[in-house]
């Protein structure tokens, strides 16, 4: 494992954001949703997950999610994602978000 300096993590903006839309990707390699986030003064922003083993696009309406927002735009297919949406795998292999427990406001930084 490499490490980091601290200022190297400064450098990342993990922040909060609350999942507005949800929609199908269809055009996805592997079953993914496009979601559609909320990140306060950071503005609405677009990405998508592979998320679809754990959650329905209902349920995830509403949830606040962590999300680095200053990496590069990055082009999946057709479609533009603005920011990255974390996870961690569980023993399959298939993601579950990165959330918080209490409701925190939109674009609240990790620290």
């Amino acid at each position: 494992m490499e490490e980091i300096t601290w200022s190297d993590f400064e450098k990342v903006e993990l922040r909060v954001g609350t999942i507005l839309e949800t929609f199908d990707f269809p055009e996805a390699r592997r079953p993914a949703y496009k979601v559609k986030v909320d990140f306060g003064e950071f503005g609405i922003k677009m990405s998508s997950a592979q998320i679809t083993k754990h959650y329905g696009k209902e349920e995830l309406i509403g949830k606040q999610i962590v999300g680095v927002i200053n990496f590069p735009k990055k082009q999946i297919g057709k479609f533009m994602s603005e920011f990255l949406v974390t996870g961690l795998a569980d023993e399959n292999g298939d993601i579950v978000l990165m959330s918080v427990d209490k409701k925190v406001p939109n674009g609240s930084k990790l620290i």
